[in-house]
Formats: C-alpha cells, sequence, structure tokens
C-alpha cells in the first residue's frame, strides 16, 4: 500500500495538473464548453493509453528506433518551445481575429501530461518493480484520474477569470513554458553529456 502511494504521488508532481490547468484553459478558451470537454476527455485519453504502453514495452520502443530518454526529453522541450512560443505571440490572419487550430495529440496529451519526465519514469519504475505491474498499474491509473478530474474543472475557473483574465494568463504561461523547455532541453543534454 506504502509503495502504490508513493508511486501514486511521484507519478502526479511529474503530471503536474495544477501547473498544466492555465495551459489547458488558455489553449481551449475559443472553443465551446461541450468541445472543450471532447478534446479533454480525448487528449486525457490519448495520454493515458500512451503512458499504459511505455509502462510495458516503453524501453524496447526505445532500443528498436535507438533512442536514449535525452532525445525524447532534448525533442520533447523543443515542440514545447515552439508552442509556448505561439502562445506568447499568437497569429492573425486578416480580419485580425486569432487563428486556433485544434490541439490533437501535442501539446495536451503529450508532453503535458504524458511528458518525456513521466514516460522515462515508467519506464525506469517498470524495470524496477517487474513482479508488482499491477501496483504500477493502479497508481498509474490514480495518479491520471486525479490529473483528469483537476482538469475537467477548467471551466470553471475560465468562467471566474474571464477572457481579459484568461489573456494575461496566456502571456504567464507562455513565459514559463518557455522555461520549462529550456530546462527540458538543457536536462536531456546534460544527460546525453554524462555518456
Amino acid at each position: 500500500m506504502k509503495k502504490i502511494v508513493s508511486e501514486t504521488f511521484l507519478m502526479l508532481l511529474i503530471m503536474d495538473p495544477i501547473g498544466n490547468l492555465p495551459v489547458f484553459i488558455s489553449l481551449l478558451k475559443n472553443f465551446k464548453p461541450i468541445r472543450r470537454k471532447i478534446i479533454l476527455i480525448r487528449e486525457m485519453f490519448i495520454a493515458l493509453l500512451l503512458m499504459v504502453l511505455f509502462l510495458f514495452i516503453g524501453q524496447k520502443i526505445l532500443n528498436l528506433l535507438n533512442l536514449k530518454p535525452e532525445t525524447i526529453s532534448i525533442s520533447g522541450g523543443l515542440i514545447l518551445f515552439f508552442i509556448s512560443l505561439k502562445m506568447m505571440f499568437p497569429n492573425y490572419d486578416k480580419n485580425n481575429e486569432l487563428i486556433y487550430d485544434e490541439p490533437f495529440l501535442v501539446p495536451l496529451a503529450i508532453p503535458l501530461v504524458a511528458g518525456p519526465s513521466l514516460l522515462a519514469t515508467l519506464i525506469i519504475l517498470s524495470n524496477k518493480c517487474n513482479h508488482h505491474i499491477l501496483h504500477l498499474i493502479f497508481s498509474l491509473f490514480i495518479s491520471w484520474s486525479i490529473t483528469f478530474i483537476i482538469l475537467m474543472l477548467s471551466d470553471i475557473i475560465l468562467f471566474f477569470l474571464g477572457n481579459k483574465g484568461i489573456n494575461a494568463l496566456e502571456k504567464l504561461v507562455g513565459l514559463i513554458l518557455i522555461t520549462l523547455s529550456i530546462q527540458m532541453i538543457l536536462d536531456g543534454i546534460k544527460t546525453w553529456l554524462k555518456f
């Protein structure tokens, strides 16, 4: 039981639902409430599927593609960097309206929920706990469920902040994501240089 609690807490910290909440709000703010829920549910289930996949065959996939975890960290950081730049400096069309595409897979499912850190952690934990894989699946499902519930409350937060509050939050989150993406890239480079 103690192992399940510690693994759940570790995964929840890495998923960081509270930290990701502003990103989810800012990326989904221009969609209707029902569409927001559909996108959120879809992205969360894609993230869960990917996490379970990595739990069982993550190391084999990396070995097959001849990839190292630091490669995933650097590429995830680069993707996040370009997404955060788009948040800081959004595109405008001829009518001076913001252009928003519906997010699919990137950046909500990957790298925000199922990021390189979490995927690497799942590979490490699955290698350590071969005989207790059910505990690991249970821990993953609990942490994912808590993240899912927190993110589903984003509509309530959107209602209280309003459009101006969300726009200000989006710029702030873009700035934070730039620093996080650079940190992911630097962590990947640091790990790579150790080899």
